[in-house]
């Protein structure tokens, strides 16, 4: 199948209600999507509270791990039983965990929690997505899905500011607590205004064994990319898990091809659309992340910013990504057009992430302001237009399904493309340290430093003052003599972390190209109104 498929007359509600579901189902998107950034500059804090540094990767692991792999059976299980009941268990399973994180003591606790946390988030956000799918018909989703995009945009890059500020007056414990109200308003909202509605037919049969053989899959998948930040891949705890899931994941495909009511039906994958958007949507998130994760990162070492700073300095980046994505979303509800929106999107990203590969130590702020502005220019449409064309390319019965499926590829592809990334990062500033210094020190000084492994260059490429950090590193009766070499070798640390840096967008550049040369080959339907689609049938 290649054409949209026309949707289904949207849900019956008055005006005034459909606003109030519209804005519950975003805050919900919004909380979900904070909670994967916010959390960012409050774990120093919670790391030293709680004493649980050696399993601090955790708390990001196991909140990204539950929400990824839930995600697709909460989508199937909407397609089943209606949205309202699954939305109303994912924010109370959200909440639940929201509470207890605070309320850790432990980090062990803290990282379970967290898990309870994201398997909540994890229906949030394809079934909120699936539930204005089913509310506005095809010629309406777009003004909506561009605010969608909006919302991932700036839970993407204010969560870190937030994080910080939250932190530093309150404490973290808020963090978390400040989902609580917000929440109880997202549930009250759906339990009163979201219609009951569940699909009628034969009793629905559920894919157990399929939902086992993903999760199996997913977990080992998953944790190797995140291990891959701190290991080789060669490692057993990186490429060995990861080979483990791409094979647990063959299993799953078999699995899914005899299932009677499979939990992603692969019928889906014959579908131009369905196929293109899934591949766009994974390539776009392996080179949307690297600068949402590389930027706040040289912002601070770099440019001495606070953890705070460092994310109000990506309001550029944001402003670029709520503009194209409201903007985007616009443009199709009044052209019902997209392919060329999608091109567009895709060369936009190249070039933002071309310029941003020429970031160095000495890069003005207002043509970094600008170069990053530029990128979110790129990114906005992603998240809006390919959501439309899935929606609109599928049977409104597997809405929830095919949204879903978007999502579960755009979290993978965001990991995927963190392991690239941070490859490309690690391996760069290894090979540029050595030559800086010796450009800048003498070389029995920079001899000193090359030798001192990849744990000191860890170190030498934290926040804070480095050159303090260097002397408190140094002998006693050293520092004398060092002392005078102090800023050239800050100075050489800076031009190394620029170059590793703005590396890592050179690999965001040739993903944004796949997005281009994908996209050239999506057979652009335009959406129709659900009103012109039974006059068809008619016809």
């Amino acid at each position: 199948m290649t054409q949209a498929v026309a949707t289904a007359v949207p849900v019956g509600v008055d005006p005034r209600t459909r606003t109030q579901i519209v804005a519950a189902v975003l805050l919900g998107l919004f909380l979900a999507a904070l909670d994967q950034t916010v959390v960012g500059t409050a774990l120093p804090r919670i790391v030293t509270d709680l004493r649980g540094n050696d399993i601090y990767t955790w708390a990001f692991t196991a909140y990204i791990l539950t929400a990824t792999i839930s995600g697709p059976i909460y989508g199937k299980l909407s397609d089943l039983f209606g949205r309202r009941p699954i939305l109303l268990f994912a924010v109370s399973v959200f909440l639940i965990g929201s509470l207890l994180s605070g309320l850790s003591q432990e980090m062990w606790q803290f990282v379970a929690f967290r898990g309870i946390q994201g398997l909540g988030a994890g229906a949030l956000f394809p079934v909120a997505l699936a539930v204005i799918g089913d509310m506005f018909d095809a010629s309406e989703r777009g003004k909506y899905q561009g605010l969608v995009g909006g919302i991932f945009g700036l839970s993407s890059v204010i969560g870190p500011a937030i994080g910080g500020v939250i932190t530093d007056t309150v404490g973290w414990h808020w963090v978390f607590f400040v989902n609580l109200p917000l929440g109880a308003i997202v549930f009250a909202v759906i339990w009163r205004a979201l219609p009951t509605f569940r699909p009628s037919g034969a009793r629905p049969k559920i894919d157990y064994l399929g939902a086992s053989v993903l999760a199996g899959a997913l977990v080992p998948l998953l944790v190797g990319l995140t291990n891959k930040q701190t290991g080789n891949w060669s490692d057993p705890a990186v490429g060995g898990l990861i080979i483990l899931g791409l094979a647990i994941a063959a299993i799953f495909v078999w699995v899914e091809s005899r299932a009677a009511e499979p939990l992603i039906p692969l019928g889906l994958f014959r579908n131009r659309s369905f196929t293109i958007s899934v591949i766009a949507m994974f390539v776009a998130s392996m080179a949307f992340f690297a600068p949402i994760v590389f930027l706040p990162r040289w912002f601070q070492v770099v440019g001495g910013s606070s953890a705070t700073q460092s994310g109000y300095q990506l309001l550029a980046l944001l402003g670029g990504l709520i503009i194209s994505a409201m903007g985007s979303g616009q443009i199709v509800a009044r052209t019902g057009r997209y392919k060329l929106l999608a091109l567009g999107a895709g060369v936009t990203l190249g070039v933002g992430l071309f310029l941003l590969s020429n970031l160095r130590a000495d890069t003005p702020l207002p043509v970094l302001f600008v170069w990053m502005f530029i990128t979110g220019l790129g990114v906005g449409p992603v998240f809006s237009v390919f959501t439309l064309v899935v929606q609109g390319a599928v049977a409104p019965r597997q809405i929830g399904t095919a949204t879903s499926s978007l999502t579960l590829f755009q979290q993978l592809g965001g990991s995927v493309g963190l392991a690239i990334a941070g490859t490309v990062f690690g391996s760069r500033l290894a090979e540029e340290l050595p030559v800086q210094l010796a450009a800048s020190v003498p070389p029995q000084v920079a001899a000193g430093f090359a030798g001192s492994g990849t744990a000191a260059i860890g170190r030498l490429s934290g926040v804070g003052d480095i050159g303090q950090a260097i002397l408190a590193a140094t002998p006693p009766g050293a520092r004398a003599q060092l002392e005078p070499f102090v800023p050239a070798i800050v100075e050489a640390i800076h031009r190394a972390f620029s170059i590793a840096t703005a590396s890592t967008f050179t690999f965001g550049i040739a993903a944004a190209l796949v997005v281009v040369l994908v996209v050239a080959f999506l057979r652009e339907a335009p959406a129709r109104t659900a009103a012109t689609a039974d006059a068809n049938l008619a016809a």
